[in-house]
Protein backbone atom coordinates (compact mmCIF):
# COMPACT_ATOMS: atom_id res chain seq x y z
CA UNK A 1 0.00 0.00 0.00
CA UNK A 2 1.20 3.28 -0.65
CA UNK A 3 -0.01 6.54 1.02
CA UNK A 4 0.77 10.07 1.30
CA UNK A 5 0.38 11.59 4.60
CA UNK A 6 1.59 15.46 4.46
CA UNK A 7 2.18 15.15 8.70
CA UNK A 8 5.56 13.25 8.91
CA UNK A 9 7.94 15.83 9.25
CA UNK A 10 11.90 15.62 9.66
CA UNK A 11 12.79 16.97 13.33
CA UNK A 12 13.98 20.15 11.83
CA UNK A 13 13.85 21.44 8.36
CA UNK A 14 17.04 22.34 6.15
CA UNK A 15 17.67 22.80 2.81
CA UNK A 16 20.40 21.63 0.46
CA UNK A 17 23.03 23.44 -1.51
CA UNK A 18 25.40 22.55 -3.69
CA UNK A 19 29.13 21.50 -2.82
CA UNK A 20 30.38 24.38 -5.51
CA UNK A 21 27.86 26.70 -3.70
CA UNK A 22 29.25 25.85 0.31
CA UNK A 23 32.67 25.84 -0.60
CA UNK A 24 35.01 28.14 0.89
CA UNK A 25 38.59 29.08 0.27
CA UNK A 26 41.13 29.41 3.09
CA UNK A 27 44.74 30.54 3.55
CA UNK A 28 47.15 29.51 6.76
CA UNK A 29 48.85 31.88 8.34
CA UNK A 30 52.44 32.12 10.10
CA UNK A 31 52.89 33.37 13.60
CA UNK A 32 56.60 35.10 12.44
CA UNK A 33 57.69 35.41 16.26
CA UNK A 34 56.31 31.59 17.58
CA UNK A 35 56.49 29.64 13.97
CA UNK A 36 52.88 28.22 14.74
CA UNK A 37 50.56 27.84 11.84
CA UNK A 38 47.53 28.70 14.10
CA UNK A 39 47.08 31.66 15.84
CA UNK A 40 45.36 31.73 18.44
CA UNK A 41 44.92 35.47 18.73
CA UNK A 42 42.81 34.91 15.49
CA UNK A 43 41.30 31.41 16.39
CA UNK A 44 39.66 32.26 19.55
CA UNK A 45 37.64 35.83 17.89
CA UNK A 46 36.37 33.64 15.17
CA UNK A 47 32.26 33.83 15.46
CA UNK A 48 30.85 31.03 16.86
CA UNK A 49 28.51 30.37 13.57
CA UNK A 50 32.12 30.82 11.57
CA UNK A 51 34.03 27.95 14.12
CA UNK A 52 30.88 25.50 13.61
CA UNK A 53 30.89 25.32 9.64
CA UNK A 54 34.51 24.91 10.39
CA UNK A 55 34.26 22.01 12.10
CA UNK A 56 31.45 20.49 10.40
CA UNK A 57 33.67 19.53 7.49
CA UNK A 58 35.97 17.79 9.95
CA UNK A 59 36.15 13.58 9.31
CA UNK A 60 34.42 11.51 11.70
CA UNK A 61 37.70 11.13 13.74
CA UNK A 62 38.39 14.30 13.96
CA UNK A 63 35.09 15.63 15.03
CA UNK A 64 35.17 13.31 17.90
CA UNK A 65 38.60 14.31 18.55
CA UNK A 66 37.68 17.96 19.20
CA UNK A 67 34.44 17.12 21.35
CA UNK A 68 36.77 16.80 23.97
CA UNK A 69 38.14 20.43 23.52
CA UNK A 70 35.12 22.06 25.76
CA UNK A 71 31.69 21.64 26.74
CA UNK A 72 30.57 23.90 23.81
CA UNK A 73 31.80 21.45 21.03
CA UNK A 74 31.06 18.52 22.95
CA UNK A 75 27.25 19.74 23.09
CA UNK A 76 27.54 19.58 18.95
CA UNK A 77 26.47 16.62 18.50
CA UNK A 78 23.29 17.26 20.20
CA UNK A 79 23.03 20.66 18.89
CA UNK A 80 19.97 21.38 16.07
CA UNK A 81 21.50 24.27 15.02
CA UNK A 82 25.10 22.99 14.04
CA UNK A 83 23.66 19.31 12.75
CA UNK A 84 21.60 21.29 10.44
CA UNK A 85 24.53 23.78 9.10
CA UNK A 86 25.87 20.15 8.95
CA UNK A 87 23.34 18.66 6.73
CA UNK A 88 23.26 22.30 4.65
CA UNK A 89 27.37 22.10 3.95
CA UNK A 90 27.04 18.00 3.08
CA UNK A 91 30.87 17.76 3.77
CA UNK A 92 32.72 15.42 1.29
CA UNK A 93 32.04 11.42 2.19
CA UNK A 94 34.39 9.82 4.30
CA UNK A 95 34.32 6.50 2.72
CA UNK A 96 35.19 3.43 4.79
CA UNK A 97 34.55 0.01 5.04
CA UNK A 98 32.62 -1.47 8.09
CA UNK A 99 33.06 -5.39 8.60
CA UNK A 100 31.57 -7.61 11.15
CA UNK A 101 32.30 -11.40 12.60
CA UNK A 102 29.27 -13.88 11.40
CA UNK A 103 29.88 -17.67 11.09
CA UNK A 104 29.33 -18.95 7.86
CA UNK A 105 27.94 -17.22 4.62
CA UNK A 106 24.78 -19.62 4.78
CA UNK A 107 23.93 -19.08 8.30
CA UNK A 108 24.16 -15.61 9.02
CA UNK A 109 24.52 -16.15 12.56
CA UNK A 110 26.23 -13.16 14.22
CA UNK A 111 28.76 -14.53 16.89
CA UNK A 112 28.64 -12.54 20.39
CA UNK A 113 31.10 -13.95 22.35
CA UNK A 114 31.99 -17.89 24.04
CA UNK A 115 32.02 -16.81 27.66
CA UNK A 116 30.01 -15.76 30.15
CA UNK A 117 32.09 -12.17 31.03
CA UNK A 118 29.90 -9.22 30.67
CA UNK A 119 31.72 -8.48 27.31
CA UNK A 120 30.91 -11.55 25.58
CA UNK A 121 27.25 -10.11 24.80
CA UNK A 122 28.72 -6.75 23.94
CA UNK A 123 28.33 -6.63 19.50
CA UNK A 124 31.49 -5.26 17.66
CA UNK A 125 31.55 -3.94 14.11
CA UNK A 126 35.40 -3.00 12.96
CA UNK A 127 35.65 -0.17 10.71
CA UNK A 128 38.43 0.55 7.84
CA UNK A 129 39.64 3.77 6.76
CA UNK A 130 41.05 3.36 3.17
CA UNK A 131 42.19 6.96 3.04
CA UNK A 132 44.43 6.60 6.27
CA UNK A 133 45.38 2.82 6.14
CA UNK A 134 43.70 2.11 9.52
CA UNK A 135 41.61 -0.11 11.84
CA UNK A 136 39.14 1.35 14.39
CA UNK A 137 36.89 -0.69 16.79
CA UNK A 138 32.88 -0.12 16.85
CA UNK A 139 30.73 -1.14 20.13
CA UNK A 140 27.61 -2.00 18.69
CA UNK A 141 26.15 -3.25 22.81
CA UNK A 142 22.65 -1.58 22.52
CA UNK A 143 22.17 -3.65 19.76
CA UNK A 144 19.63 -6.44 21.25
CA UNK A 145 21.29 -10.17 21.12
CA UNK A 146 19.31 -12.05 18.39
CA UNK A 147 20.39 -9.70 15.80
CA UNK A 148 22.66 -9.76 12.84
CA UNK A 149 24.29 -7.47 10.08
CA UNK A 150 22.74 -7.42 7.11
CA UNK A 151 23.50 -3.48 5.06
CA UNK A 152 24.51 -0.19 5.46
CA UNK A 153 23.56 3.26 3.66
CA UNK A 154 23.82 6.67 4.46
CA UNK A 155 25.33 6.09 7.78
CA UNK A 156 22.77 3.45 8.71
CA UNK A 157 23.69 0.26 9.69
CA UNK A 158 20.44 -2.26 9.34
CA UNK A 159 20.23 -5.15 11.77
CA UNK A 160 17.84 -8.16 11.09
CA UNK A 161 15.93 -10.98 13.29
CA UNK A 162 17.53 -13.88 13.41
CA UNK A 163 14.54 -16.50 14.16
CA UNK A 164 13.04 -17.28 11.03
CA UNK A 165 9.76 -16.00 9.89
CA UNK A 166 8.28 -12.84 10.51
CA UNK A 167 12.04 -10.77 10.54
CA UNK A 168 12.40 -7.70 12.35
CA UNK A 169 14.96 -4.95 10.70
CA UNK A 170 16.58 -2.62 13.12
CA UNK A 171 18.20 0.39 11.63
CA UNK A 172 21.26 2.24 14.39
CA UNK A 173 23.53 4.82 13.70
CA UNK A 174 26.82 4.18 15.40
CA UNK A 175 28.34 7.20 15.84
CA UNK A 176 25.47 8.57 17.90
CA UNK A 177 24.46 5.14 19.41
CA UNK A 178 20.88 5.52 17.97
CA UNK A 179 18.38 2.72 16.98
CA UNK A 180 15.14 2.96 15.24
CA UNK A 181 12.90 -0.09 14.45
CA UNK A 182 10.68 -0.57 11.15
CA UNK A 183 7.47 -2.67 11.25
CA UNK A 184 7.71 -6.82 10.81
CA UNK A 185 8.08 -7.53 7.33
CA UNK A 186 4.31 -8.93 5.86
CA UNK A 187 5.71 -12.60 5.31
CA UNK A 188 7.30 -14.99 7.19
CA UNK A 189 11.27 -15.64 5.56
CA UNK A 190 14.28 -17.90 6.97
CA UNK A 191 17.75 -15.75 5.70
CA UNK A 192 16.18 -13.44 3.03
CA UNK A 193 18.83 -11.24 0.83
CA UNK A 194 17.95 -7.74 1.72
CA UNK A 195 18.76 -4.19 0.18
CA UNK A 196 18.95 -0.88 1.78
CA UNK A 197 18.82 3.13 0.50
CA UNK A 198 19.07 5.39 2.64
CA UNK A 199 19.31 9.41 1.64
CA UNK A 200 18.60 12.34 4.12
CA UNK A 201 14.90 12.56 3.25
CA UNK A 202 14.11 8.78 2.23
CA UNK A 203 14.43 5.10 3.21
CA UNK A 204 14.19 2.08 0.49
CA UNK A 205 13.82 -1.27 1.84
CA UNK A 206 13.64 -4.59 -0.15
CA UNK A 207 13.94 -8.25 1.60
CA UNK A 208 13.91 -10.79 -1.01
CA UNK A 209 13.86 -14.82 -1.68
CA UNK A 210 14.14 -17.68 1.27
CA UNK A 211 9.76 -17.89 1.73
CA UNK A 212 8.79 -19.97 4.32
CA UNK A 213 6.37 -22.58 2.38
CA UNK A 214 6.24 -24.69 5.02
CA UNK A 215 8.48 -24.85 8.81
CA UNK A 216 11.01 -27.10 7.03
CA UNK A 217 10.78 -25.83 3.52
CA UNK A 218 12.10 -22.55 1.78
CA UNK A 219 11.73 -21.52 -2.00
CA UNK A 220 12.90 -18.01 -3.32
CA UNK A 221 9.09 -16.80 -4.47
CA UNK A 222 8.62 -13.20 -3.26
CA UNK A 223 10.06 -9.86 -2.40
CA UNK A 224 8.57 -6.85 -0.85
CA UNK A 225 9.73 -3.33 -0.57
CA UNK A 226 9.52 -0.32 2.50
CA UNK A 227 9.48 2.79 1.79
CA UNK A 228 9.33 6.31 3.55
CA UNK A 229 10.17 9.73 2.88
CA UNK A 230 9.89 13.01 4.47
CA UNK A 231 7.16 14.14 1.70
CA UNK A 232 4.62 12.28 3.53
CA UNK A 233 4.69 9.37 1.00
CA UNK A 234 5.23 5.73 2.67
CA UNK A 235 4.80 1.91 1.75
CA UNK A 236 5.03 -0.80 4.47
CA UNK A 237 6.03 -3.85 3.45
CA UNK A 238 4.38 -3.61 -0.26
CA UNK A 239 4.73 -7.22 -2.09
CA UNK A 240 6.31 -6.50 -5.47
CA UNK A 241 6.61 -8.83 -8.39
CA UNK A 242 7.70 -11.98 -7.86
CA UNK A 243 11.55 -13.28 -8.57
CA UNK A 244 12.17 -14.70 -11.53
CA UNK A 245 11.71 -18.41 -11.92
CA UNK A 246 15.05 -20.93 -10.62
CA UNK A 247 16.64 -18.25 -9.06
CA UNK A 248 18.92 -18.99 -5.86
CA UNK A 249 20.02 -16.12 -3.58
CA UNK A 250 22.89 -16.99 -0.96
CA UNK A 251 25.04 -14.14 -0.28
CA UNK A 252 22.51 -12.42 1.45
CA UNK A 253 23.62 -8.78 0.12
CA UNK A 254 22.31 -6.51 -2.75
CA UNK A 255 23.38 -3.19 -4.31
CA UNK A 256 21.79 -0.17 -4.89
CA UNK A 257 22.92 1.18 -8.02
CA UNK A 258 20.97 4.39 -9.41
CA UNK A 259 17.14 3.11 -8.57
CA UNK A 260 18.20 -0.06 -9.25
CA UNK A 261 18.70 -3.41 -6.35
CA UNK A 262 20.97 -6.28 -7.65
CA UNK A 263 22.01 -8.99 -6.36
CA UNK A 264 23.79 -12.11 -7.39
CA UNK A 265 22.04 -15.38 -8.62
CA UNK A 266 24.15 -18.62 -8.60
CA UNK A 267 23.78 -21.72 -10.23
CA UNK A 268 24.80 -20.87 -13.03
CA UNK A 269 25.56 -17.26 -12.05
CA UNK A 270 23.86 -14.48 -13.16
CA UNK A 271 22.95 -10.85 -11.73
CA UNK A 272 19.10 -10.18 -10.57
CA UNK A 273 17.90 -6.49 -10.82
CA UNK A 274 15.01 -5.01 -8.95
CA UNK A 275 13.70 -1.61 -10.42
CA UNK A 276 12.10 0.30 -7.43
CA UNK A 277 9.92 2.59 -9.20
CA UNK A 278 8.96 0.54 -12.37
CA UNK A 279 8.67 -2.88 -9.70
CA UNK A 280 10.04 -5.38 -11.76
CA UNK A 281 12.64 -8.03 -11.47
CA UNK A 282 14.94 -9.20 -14.40
CA UNK A 283 17.80 -11.63 -14.93
CA UNK A 284 21.03 -10.35 -16.67
CA UNK A 285 23.59 -12.93 -17.92
CA UNK A 286 27.23 -12.39 -16.06
CA UNK A 287 30.38 -12.08 -18.04
CA UNK A 288 32.30 -15.61 -18.51
CA UNK A 289 29.55 -17.07 -16.31
CA UNK A 290 30.89 -20.17 -16.97
CA UNK A 291 34.35 -19.21 -15.76
CA UNK A 292 33.71 -17.36 -12.55
CA UNK A 293 34.94 -18.18 -9.28
CA UNK A 294 33.55 -16.28 -6.06
CA UNK A 295 31.59 -13.31 -7.62
CA UNK A 296 30.72 -10.61 -5.45
CA UNK A 297 28.34 -7.38 -6.66
CA UNK A 298 29.76 -3.68 -5.46
CA UNK A 299 28.74 -0.24 -6.10
CA UNK A 300 31.70 2.46 -7.59
CA UNK A 301 30.58 5.72 -8.35
CA UNK A 302 27.35 5.03 -9.49
CA UNK A 303 28.28 2.01 -11.24
CA UNK A 304 27.77 -1.93 -10.91
CA UNK A 305 30.91 -3.37 -11.01
CA UNK A 306 31.65 -7.34 -10.46
CA UNK A 307 34.54 -8.86 -9.34
CA UNK A 308 34.76 -12.40 -10.04
CA UNK A 309 38.24 -14.84 -10.31
CA UNK A 310 37.99 -15.96 -13.87
CA UNK A 311 39.44 -20.00 -14.40
CA UNK A 312 38.99 -21.38 -17.90
CA UNK A 313 41.33 -24.50 -17.25
CA UNK A 314 40.72 -25.80 -20.61
CA UNK A 315 42.15 -22.90 -22.50
CA UNK A 316 44.78 -21.19 -23.11
CA UNK A 317 43.77 -17.96 -20.58
CA UNK A 318 45.75 -16.97 -17.49
CA UNK A 319 43.50 -17.57 -14.45
CA UNK A 320 43.40 -13.83 -12.99
CA UNK A 321 40.89 -11.70 -10.96
CA UNK A 322 39.13 -9.59 -13.17
CA UNK A 323 36.16 -6.28 -12.71
CA UNK A 324 33.26 -5.80 -15.34
CA UNK A 325 31.25 -2.47 -15.22
CA UNK A 326 27.54 -3.18 -15.98
CA UNK A 327 26.38 -0.22 -18.87
CA UNK A 328 23.56 1.56 -19.33
CA UNK A 329 21.76 -0.90 -21.27
CA UNK A 330 21.59 -2.97 -18.25
CA UNK A 331 22.94 -5.95 -20.19
CA UNK A 332 26.60 -5.18 -21.45
CA UNK A 333 29.88 -5.85 -19.18
CA UNK A 334 32.72 -3.98 -20.05
CA UNK A 335 35.83 -5.47 -18.83
CA UNK A 336 37.48 -2.21 -16.73
CA UNK A 337 40.63 -3.99 -14.82
CA UNK A 338 42.16 -7.14 -14.34
CA UNK A 339 44.94 -7.73 -11.59
CA UNK A 340 48.60 -8.04 -12.51
CA UNK A 341 49.29 -11.80 -12.83
CA UNK A 342 52.56 -11.35 -10.60
CA UNK A 343 50.04 -10.17 -8.17
CA UNK A 344 47.76 -12.83 -8.75
CA UNK A 345 49.67 -15.22 -8.22
CA UNK A 346 51.01 -14.22 -4.99
CA UNK A 347 46.89 -13.74 -4.24
CA UNK A 348 45.82 -17.35 -5.69
CA UNK A 349 48.67 -19.13 -3.41
CA UNK A 350 47.58 -17.29 -0.43
CA UNK A 351 43.77 -17.48 -1.35
CA UNK A 352 44.10 -21.51 -1.10
CA UNK A 353 41.26 -22.21 -3.33
CA UNK A 354 38.90 -20.93 -0.40
CA UNK A 355 37.18 -18.08 -1.94
CA UNK A 356 36.79 -14.28 -1.19
CA UNK A 357 34.50 -11.57 -0.69
CA UNK A 358 34.54 -8.38 -1.80
CA UNK A 359 33.26 -4.73 -0.58
CA UNK A 360 33.24 -1.72 -2.34
CA UNK A 361 32.98 2.29 -1.39
CA UNK A 362 33.30 5.00 -4.27
CA UNK A 363 36.86 4.33 -5.62
CA UNK A 364 38.15 1.54 -3.12
CA UNK A 365 37.92 -1.82 -3.43
CA UNK A 366 38.62 -4.48 -0.26
CA UNK A 367 38.98 -8.02 -1.19
CA UNK A 368 38.87 -10.49 2.03
CA UNK A 369 40.44 -13.64 1.62
CA UNK A 370 38.51 -16.16 3.50
CA UNK A 371 40.11 -18.64 6.22
CA UNK A 372 43.09 -16.15 6.63
CA UNK A 373 43.94 -12.42 8.32
CA UNK A 374 44.70 -10.73 4.92
CA UNK A 375 42.71 -7.95 2.68
CA UNK A 376 43.72 -6.47 -0.20
CA UNK A 377 42.69 -2.80 -0.92
CA UNK A 378 42.95 -1.54 -4.91
CA UNK A 379 42.15 1.93 -5.49
CA UNK A 380 40.14 2.06 -9.28
CA UNK A 381 41.17 5.78 -9.68
CA UNK A 382 44.66 5.53 -8.75
CA UNK A 383 44.74 1.69 -10.07
CA UNK A 384 46.85 0.56 -7.29
CA UNK A 385 46.84 -2.46 -5.21
CA UNK A 386 47.86 -2.64 -1.76
CA UNK A 387 48.22 -5.40 0.81
CA UNK A 388 46.23 -4.35 4.30
CA UNK A 389 47.23 -4.58 7.83
CA UNK A 390 45.21 -7.54 9.25
CA UNK A 391 42.53 -5.83 11.77
CA UNK A 392 44.25 -5.77 15.27
CA UNK A 393 40.66 -5.74 17.28
CA UNK A 394 39.22 -9.33 15.65
CA UNK A 395 40.81 -11.85 17.57
CA UNK A 396 43.80 -14.19 16.91
CA UNK A 397 45.14 -14.17 13.90
CA UNK A 398 43.41 -11.33 12.71
CA UNK A 399 39.86 -12.62 13.64
CA UNK A 400 39.21 -12.00 9.92
CA UNK A 401 38.53 -15.23 8.65
CA UNK A 402 38.20 -17.47 11.10
CA UNK A 403 40.10 -20.93 10.85
CA UNK A 404 38.81 -21.45 14.10
CA UNK A 405 36.37 -23.86 14.02
CA UNK A 406 33.51 -21.83 14.53
CA UNK A 407 34.49 -20.72 10.80
CA UNK A 408 34.16 -17.12 11.25
CA UNK A 409 34.83 -14.75 8.44
CA UNK A 410 34.22 -11.19 8.21
CA UNK A 411 31.23 -9.91 6.31
CA UNK A 412 31.63 -6.19 5.16
CA UNK A 413 29.97 -3.31 4.05
CA UNK A 414 30.56 0.35 2.48
CA UNK A 415 30.15 2.45 5.39
CA UNK A 416 29.93 6.63 4.89
CA UNK A 417 29.97 7.77 8.54
CA UNK A 418 27.38 10.28 8.91
CA UNK A 419 27.08 12.36 12.26
CA UNK A 420 22.58 12.39 12.11
CA UNK A 421 20.25 11.12 10.23
CA UNK A 422 16.85 13.25 10.69
CA UNK A 423 14.92 10.39 8.58
CA UNK A 424 14.58 7.80 10.68
CA UNK A 425 12.74 10.44 12.91
CA UNK A 426 9.94 8.80 10.04
CA UNK A 427 9.67 5.54 11.53
CA UNK A 428 8.36 6.69 14.86
CA UNK A 429 5.53 8.74 13.48
CA UNK A 430 4.73 5.69 11.09
CA UNK A 431 3.97 3.22 13.67
CA UNK A 432 1.51 5.04 16.11
CA UNK A 433 -1.20 6.74 13.74
CA UNK A 434 -0.94 3.72 11.18
CA UNK A 435 -0.57 0.51 13.37
CA UNK A 436 -2.38 -1.78 11.04
CA UNK A 437 -1.32 -0.63 7.85
CA UNK A 438 1.28 -3.09 5.78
Amino acid sequence: MFINNPSLTLPFSYTFTSSSNSSTTTSTTTDSSSGQWMDGRIWSKLPPPLLDRIIAFLPPPAFFRTRCVCKRFYSLLFSNTFLETYLQLLPLRHNCFLFFKHKTLKSYIYKRGETNDDDSNKAEGFLFDPNEIRWYRLSFAYIPSGFYPSGSSGGLVSWVSEEAGLKTILLCNPLVGSVSQLPPISRPRLFPSIGLSVTPTSIDVTVAGDDLISPYAVKNLSSESFHVDAGGFFSLWAMTSSLPRLCSLESGKMVYVQGKFYCMNYSPFSVLSYEVTGNRWIKIQAPMRRFLRSPSLLESKGRLILVAAVEKSKLNVPKSLRLWSLQQDNATWVEIERMPQPLYTQFAAEEGGKGFECVGNQEFVMIVLRGTSLQLLFDIVRKSWLWVPPCPYSGSGGGSSGGGSDGEVLQGFAYDPVLTTPVVSLLDQLTLPFPGVC
